[in-house]
């Protein structure tokens, strides 16, 4: 089966004429000069041409090959080295570094755009530098000088690659339970031991250097996460001396083949500690929020992936007559002409381009939030991507993973097998769910730490954000009454649970997923009104529309059922 190929023109169209991002950026003086949608979109388009025509390739082999352990070395796929040289070389990971870092000072979305591309086309070589543009940023805002001097223009430049060191074989997401240890040397560095697990390009041979950040204890240190420091371990150190920093293995996985998982042990490593002592967690998250934003657009990339391959089959795949058929006796039609699945690829559809209008307008946030002239707008946009980042990478890795294996049943008992590469996309996409957060975690994060806390605030300004957003559009009103009668439960329903009345504390962990849920599909809402209301879309727009009114919408009602059932339990 063909690989997969980007859809410049659907990005263009979601970008300059939906969201409008030319206007967006020329609001902000940073980045005024790239408000121009003709370069705009001829980056988009370059990028495409460059996933298509040299990252794509390497999926089926790097799946069925896998990347490969020795000795302590990691060796990758076919091809995979020469990949990430010619990416790096060519300038790709510093689209939206600073120019002063040696980076190319473009808009973040345009980086957002780039990584759903990349990791439609071959999720296993993405998670390489999947985690290059988080890594510089924690650097750039918490390293010293000195650091920032030695790594910051190699992790722009993308010719050094970068870890993120946190889980331990007893400590997954309960980062305070970390023991890994850093001891203080009278050189001023550090001796750090300890094993971590599931890292996520470890060791392999994609490029000369590796630069691993790595939470740790200090001896002096609190229990739990206040007693958290963050470090810096690099492969080889300056003088070329290898570090202490063994790969003991890498894991044998569902899906994600070519992409080494490995079990590292530092055996006293000479290390540098990144920001304060006990603040490990604070410059972590800056790596952690931006991997999570990535991980979304990973399920919006993989959904797009195996509906690609589901779409062409589904026009050359003759079975039966179609219902209504005007084909001659005996002739059997394309299966794309069955209302079954024309379902299931109208309703994928539906997905990938609403997450593509959350994530894009995610990004754009982001930078606004860093550039924005007005403090209130600044304000606004760091409220979007507190609240929406946890929505986009929960909704979309889980629709990945379930909307893939629907694209799978399009293609019936050929999907199942490998020959046509869709049954990838599933194994691939499960680890998504898992990763940067688990997907309940990313829920309890909405509901219980970013909503309740502050009595709903933050949230009933989102919603009535979106609300005023759809002012003026003629058809937008069954949205609005949606985010009308969200906002009033939240208000009526969900607040008094902060009031001190409620005898069941865990109460609002049994409501996380299903607010979660309710809160995506309030966001594709919103998405699909602003990209009805904009003339000339794509071809297939239309239909993916009414897929969402007719069958995925109606699950907002039966979500705030659920809700309310809960709260009365």
């Amino acid at each position: 089966m063909n690989s997969y190929q980007p859809q410049a023109e659907r990005h263009a169209f979601l970008l300059m004429e939906v969201l409008r991002a030319p206007s967006v950026l020329a609001e902000l003086p940073a980045l005024a000069e790239h408000a121009d949608a003709a370069l705009l979109t001829q980056v988009v388009e370059e990028a495409g041409k460059f996933v298509g025509d040299v990252i794509a390739p390497l999926n089926r082999e790097g799946d069925e090959v896998g990347a490969q352990w020795k000795a302590g070395a990691v060796t990758m796929p076919p091809g995979f080295r020469d990949a990430y040289q010619a990416f790096w070389q060519a300038g790709w990971p510093s689209l939206a570094c600073a120019a002063e870092d040696g980076g190319q000072g473009l808009p973040t979305v345009l980086e957002a755009v780039l990584h759903e591309q990349l990791n439609a086309a071959n999720h296993g070589w993405t998670m390489a530098p999947g985690l290059l543009h988080g890594a510089y940023e924690c650097l750039r805002h918490h390293a010293s000088d000195e650091i920032k001097a030695r790594y910051l223009g190699k992790l722009a430049s993308g010719e050094w690659l970068a870890t993120m060191c946190l889980t331990e074989p007893h400590a997954g997401s309960d980062l305070g339970l970390v023991r890994t240890k850093a001891v203080p040397q009278a050189d001023g560095h550090f001796a750090l031991s300890g094993t971590k697990i599931f890292i996520s390009g470890g060791e392999h041979d994609l490029t000369d250097n590796i630069v691993h950040l790595v939470l740790a204890r200090l001896p002096d240190a609190p229990p739990g996460p206040k007693g958290l420091s963050l470090f810096l371990v690099p492969k080889f150190h300056e003088d070329g001396q290898r570090s202490a920093v063994h790969c003991e293995r890498i894991e044998e996985k569902m899906g994600l083949h070519g992409s080494p998982t490995c079990v590292m042990r530092f055996d006293e490593a000479r290390a540098a500690i990144v920001g304060e002592p006990g603040k490990g967690l604070n410059a972590m998250f800056v790596m952690m929020n931006a991997a999570r934003l990535l991980v979304g657009l990973q399920g919006v990339g993989l959904l797009d992936a195996a509906w690609q391959k589901a779409h062409a089959y589904a026009q050359e795949r003759r079975q039966m007559r179609a219902p209504g058929s005007a084909s001659k006796a005996g002739e059997a039609d394309a299966i794309a002409q069955h209302p079954a699945m024309q379902r299931i690829l109208d309703t994928q559809r539906a997905w990938v381009d609403a997450g593509r209008v959350v994530a894009y307008r995610t990004a754009l946030e982001l930078d606004t939030q860093k550039h924005h002239p007005d403090a209130r707008r600044r304000e606004a946009a760091a409220r979007w991507c507190s609240l929406v980042t946890p929505v986009l990478k929960s909704a979309w890795t889980e629709q990945a993973f379930t909307g893939a294996s629907a694209c799978l049943q399009v293609l019936g008992g050929h999907g199942y097998v490998r020959e046509w590469g869709i049954e990838q996309h599933v194994r691939d996409a499960r680890v998504a769910m898992i990763y940067e957060g688990t997907n309940e975690i990313q829920a309890i994060d909405l509901l219980v730490r970013k909503t309740l806390p502050d009595g709903a605030s933050a949230l009933q300004a989102l919603l009535a954000d979106l609300g005023d957003d759809l002012r003026g559009l003629p058809e937008a009103g069954r949205t609005r009454e949606a985010l009308a009668r969200f906002a009033q439960f939240v208000r009526d329903r969900l607040l008094p649970l902060t009031t001190g009345t409620s005898t069941t504390p865990e109460r609002p962990y049994w409501l996380a997923d299903d607010f979660l849920r309710a809160t995506a599909l309030l966001l594709m809402a919103w998405a699909w009104e602003r990209v009805a209301a904009t003339p000339q879309a794509p071809a297939g727009t239309p239909q993916a529309a009414n897929a969402f009114w007719r069958w995925v919408w109606p699950e907002f009602d039966m979500r705030l059922g659920m809700l309310n059932a809960t709260l009365s339990s």
